[in-house]
């Protein structure tokens, strides 16, 4: 008893001891959530929404770390790192790039609760920039590339009995490579930013049934007033069962079942839409049925509502919502943070932009290049904003023609570059396809390393025909797709009108303004304009916002205004990159911004 009482002492000691060393890496500017970090409760929350379990771990915290040349193994560590936070920001607690020659690494050790005895254990990694190889207790399990999507791994077979060894490597190239990384570069200037490399999403252990659910897919059908659910099962049997209900609140409004492996269809006569006014959820409860026993069960949601385009009564081709046509109004949102980069420092910090965005008017956010977190994604679901979704750029981009329908000469990607867009982007799409606030898949931006435009739309349209494609925002043109998107600072301009598809404003505004005191470089700052209050910030703002409401009249279907917050050495947010303070006056932008969004309403 005693000697156990010595280890217990021993075990909190090294814990309190970390937990001591660890503090913010660098001077720049924080959050005030950042400023508040306890190491030792980093981003608790359950990570995955859309597809909830009881029995789960989370591996947030303090671990060991290396940086060594490639192919080098660590002897002894460079010291701790608070994981998600990748090695590059201030959270992490190193603050050091990484660079194409080396590679970092993870240590730490993890118990599996005896309760878990008989089922088997998953490894999650919600997102580790660019690739990772995963090794416990000096097996290796298991490897992954992308640095934007989750991925899991059975690590059953490598489990011993009290702790386990957890190594990971991870090797990023960052604009060295051809991998896509959004504005990630190793040099970062104006409008692009400070590499992330290594872990920048929640780790966390899960225990499952031999026979589980490994995936869901979620379809909305307005038209016929159902749902269509698909499921995944890992270790399915002939004749196992997929159970599925539908709750309104705790009402059951239906109810239907499939073989494993097929798809259910459930109606419901009169359902609740969802939608920027209306954002209603239905609960799902997704039951693996063996012989009649439940063997695997998970909770979801879903929602109702349909994204299509359509014309009005002046031929022009608008974007519609549940059969109706909205214009779609919105910020680009980069989704930064001063101190956690790629990492919002906590759940309520990563509610937060989402939530302004909301108390400002907007209807939609247009996810720039990033892909976020899930429970972002949940935000934007449970509030009400329709989220256009890029594909994060990467490789290097042919010529730009961004007002004229392209006669040039596209990007010829190496064979490899290609496949790795192929393969990140339906990944991307699989990991985000049941969140319902997502109405626009964006391929591209502004020609950067676009190729095979024509293609990759189509396979996008083909793959996933519930939503709408945005080809190429502000990029190189072409007749295909949902969209035609064209960029214009500072000030709205409609220089291309498509008969066909909806035209869009992908990016405009880029108004300026520096707030001493929340900098993250005080001597190198751009935007579009400089101006030096909030009055005259909202003044230019409404200015625009009357030329764009004008435009919407001449084809205009939705607009995107630059941008929710300042990011490293642009100074063209609504708040500052600390989100400490609001850059416009709220108020009046809240009335300007409901009066676009409601142009269209009849």
């Amino acid at each position: 008893m005693k000697k156990n009482i010595l280890l217990t002492a021993a075990a909190l000691l090294t814990t309190m001891a970390g937990v001591a060393q660890w503090q913010p890496a660098g001077d720049r500017i924080k959050t005030e959530w950042g400023e508040k970090l306890d190491p030792q409760n980093v981003l608790p929350e359950y990570p995955r929404p859309q597809m909830t379990r009881g029995e789960w771990q989370n591996l947030n915290g303090l671990w060991d770390y290396a940086i060594l040349p490639m192919g080098q193994t660590p002897e002894k560590y460079d010291g701790q790192i608070l994981v998600p936070f990748a090695v590059e920001s201030s959270l992490s607690g190193v603050g050091k790039r990484l660079n194409k020659e080396n590679e970092l690494w993870y240590n730490r050790t993890f118990t599996v609760p005896s309760k878990w005895n008989g089922k088997r254990v998953l490894l999650h990694i919600g997102a580790a920039d660019w690739k990772t190889d995963v090794w416990v207790n000096g097996v290796s399990v298991g490897s992954h590339t992308g640095g934007y999507t989750p991925f899991e791994i059975d690590i059953t077979a490598a489990l011993k009995k009290g702790d386990n060894d957890l190594k990971v490597r991870v090797w990023d190239p960052t604009d060295a490579g051809y991998q896509p990384r959004g504005k990630q570069v190793n040099r970062p200037e104006g409008i692009w930013y400070t590499p992330v490399s290594g872990i920048w999403q929640t780790v966390w252990l899960e225990a499952v049934p031999q026979q589980y659910i490994k995936y869901i897919k979620t379809t909305p059908d307005l038209d016929r007033k159902s749902f269509r659910i698909e499921s995944t099962v890992c270790g399915a049997q002939p004749g196992d069962r997929i159970d599925v209900e539908i709750y309104d609140g705790t009402t059951l409004a239906a109810k239907g079942s499939a073989l494993a492996g097929a798809a259910a269809e459930l109606a419901i006569a009169e359902p609740k839409l969802w939608s920027p006014a209306t954002p209603f959820l239905y609960d799902l409860k997704i039951s693996l049925v063996r012989n009649g026993k439940t063997v695997d069960q998970v909770g979801s949601y879903a929602a109702m509502r349909k994204f299509s385009t359509g014309r009005d009564a002046d031929d022009i081709v608008r974007l519609e919502l549940n059969n109706e046509p909205v214009f779609q109004f919105g910020p680009l949102d980069q989704g930064w943070w001063p101190d956690g980069l790629y990492t919002a420092p906590s759940d309520e910090a990563l509610a937060f932009d989402v939530i302004k965005t909301k108390e400002l008017g907007y209807n939609m956010i247009r996810k720039h290049v990033k892909v976020e977190p899930a429970r972002w994604y949940y935000y934007c679901d449970k509030l009400g904003m329709i989220v256009w979704q890029d594909m994060p750029s990467g490789d290097q981009g042919p010529q730009w023609q961004m007002h004229s329908y392209f006669t040039g000469e596209e990007k010829h990607r190496s064979a490899e570059s290609e496949a790795n867009y192929r393969k990140e982007w339906k990944e991307i799409i699989d990991y985000l396809y049941s969140f319902p606030s997502i109405g626009v898949w964006v391929p591209f931006n502004e020609c950067w390393g676009q190729f095979k435009t024509q293609e990759i739309v189509e396979w996008t349209k083909a793959y996933d025909p519930s939503r709408l494609v945005n080809p190429a925002s502000g990029g190189n043109h072409y007749l295909t797709g949902d969209i035609l998107d064209t960029h214009h600072y500072p000030h709205p301009r409609l220089t291309l009108l498509d008969t066909n598809r909806a035209t869009v404003l992908g990016e405009y505004g880029g108004i300026g303004f520096v707030m001493k005191g929340h900098l993250w470089e005080p001597d190198r700052n751009w935007g579009y304009i400089r101006l030096n209050s909030p009055k005259e910030v909202t003044d230019e703002y409404e200015k625009y916002a009357d030329m764009l409401y004008k435009l919407i009249g001449r084809g205009f279907s939705a607009g995107v205004y630059t941008q929710t917050t300042d990011v490293e050495m642009e100074v063209n947010g609504l708040m500052t990159y600390d989100r400490k303070e609001m850059k416009i006056e709220p108020e009046r932008i809240r009335k300007i911004n409901e009066r676009l969004c409601n142009a269209l309403n009849k």
